[in-house]
C-alpha cells in the first residue's frame, strides 16, 4: 500500500505486510502521520508559512527531488487539513495530493485516521473491511511499471495467478499517475496493449520484464506481435490507460502497489503464499489450488528474482 516515494514507509493505499501488528505500525497509527524527511531539514518549529509559500515550495520540491527532471508538476491548490497543508499538484493532467507540515519543513507521505484500529491495520494503515466473497473473485493489482514495490508485489502475485488460472478474474492495472518519467509512461502503454490485445502472452512478458526491465528482449521472448503492438500503442493505448485511471480514482488508490479484491482494498503480504491466501479468502468455496504450497518469502523490491525482502516494511510509490 503506500510509502516513501520509494522508501519503506506507508500511506493509505497498500498494506501488504506479513506482520501488520508490528510495534512500529501501532506507533505510526497513534502518531497519525508518517513523516519522511527529504529536501526539507529540521523539525516542526511551529512557525507557520503562508499557503502561497508552501505551494511554491511544494512544486519546487516535487520537481527537483521527486521527478528530478523527468517531468514537471504545476500547482492546483493549497488548503489546510487536519493540521497539515494539502497541496494538490498537476502531473500530466492528473491531480496528485501531497502533504506538508505547516512550517514547511517536512514532507508528509501519508495520513492515518486516529480511529483506525491498530490491531486491524497494517503498517499504520486504516483498518480494511473484510473482503467480500464471490464464486469467482475479481483481483486487481494497481502498480507503476517502474515502482520497485509494484514490481515486488507483481513478482509475488504471478505464481498465485498462474496457480488459480481462470478460477479468478485477475488483472494487473495501473495507477492514475506516473512518477518515473517517460520510460514508465511508455512501458505502461506497452503492457496495456499486450494485456488487452495479446492477453495470452501478458504474464509471460511481465515475468520476463520483472527480471531485468528489458522490454525489447521480453517482447521477443514472449512472442508479442510487433505490428499489432505498434498499432495499439499509436491508437488505443491511451484509451486503455484512461479506463485504468478511472478505476484507480474510483477505488481511491493512492500508491503502487494497491491490491483490490472484489472491489475492496485488501491487506496481504507480498509473498506468493500471502497473496494466494488473501485471494482464496474471497472465494465462496475455496478451490483445491488454495491448498498448494507456494513461496512464503517476500520478493526483493525492484527488478530481479534473486534475494528476498530484508524486512516487512511494505514500502510503495505514491
Amino acid at each position: 500500500m503506500v510509502e516513501n516515494t520509494e522508501n519503506n514507509s506507508n500511506k493509505p493505499g497498500f498494506s501488504l505486510s506479513d506482520n501488520p501488528w508490528k510495534l512500529s505500525a501501532i506507533i505510526l497509527a497513534v502518531l497519525c502521520i508518517i513523516l519522511l524527511v527529504f529536501a526539507f531539514r529540521g523539525g516542526v518549529t511551529g512557525n507557520v508559512v503562508s499557503e502561497k509559500s508552501i505551494g511554491e515550495k511544494a512544486v519546487s520540491f516535487v520537481n527537483s527531488q521527486l521527478l528530478q527532471g523527468k517531468g514537471t508538476v504545476t500547482l492546483e491548490s493549497v488548503s489546510e487539513t487536519n493540521g497539515l497543508y494539502e497541496v494538490i499538484v498537476n502531473y500530466n493532467g492528473q491531480k496528485v495530493p501531497t502533504y506538508f507540515t505547516k512550517d514547511g519543513q517536512l514532507f508528509v507521505q501519508g495520513v492515518v485516521p486516529v480511529s483506525a484500529s491498530a490491531s486491524g491495520s497494517g503498517q499504520g494503515q486504516p483498518a480494511k473491511t473484510e473482503v467480500v466473497k464471490s464464486a469467482k473473485p475479481k483481483v486487481e493489482l494497481f502498480v507503476m511499471t517502474y515502482c520497485p514495490y509494484g514490481t515486488q508485489a507483481e513478482k509475488g502475485l504471478i505464481p498465485a495467478l498462474n496457480l488459480l488460472g481462470d478460477k479468478i478474474d485477475a488483472k494487473i492495472r495501473f495507477v492514475h499517475y506516473f512518477m518515473h518519467g517517460d520510460k514508465e509512461e511508455q512501458e505502461t502503454y506497452t503492457q496495456l496493449c499486450i494485456r488487452e490485445e495479446q492477453a495470452g502472452s501478458y504474464l509471460s512478458y511481465l515475468e520476463c520484464f520483472l527480471d531485468d526491465g528489458n522490454s525489447s528482449r521480453c517482447l521477443s521472448k514472449a512472442g508479442i506481435d510487433p505490428a499489432k503492438l505498434s498499432l495499439c500503442e499509436q491508437g488505443k493505448a491511451k484509451g486503455y490507460y484512461a479506463s485504468d485511471s478511472a478505476l484507480s480514482n474510483s477505488y481511491g488508490v493512492q500508491g503502487s502497489p494497491t491490491l483490490i479484491i472484489n472491489g475492496q482494498e485488501a491487506s496481504s503480504g507480498r509473498s506468493s503464499s500471502a497473496l494466494l491466501s488473501a485471494i482464496c479468502s474471497a472465494f465462496n468455496n475455496e478451490p483445491s489450488e488454495c491448498n498448494e504450497k507456494v513461496s512464503g518469502d517476500e520478493p526483493a523490491p525492484g527488478f530481479g528474482y534473486s534475494g528476498s525482502a530484508t524486512d516487512n516494511s511494505g514500502g510503495s510509490c505514491g
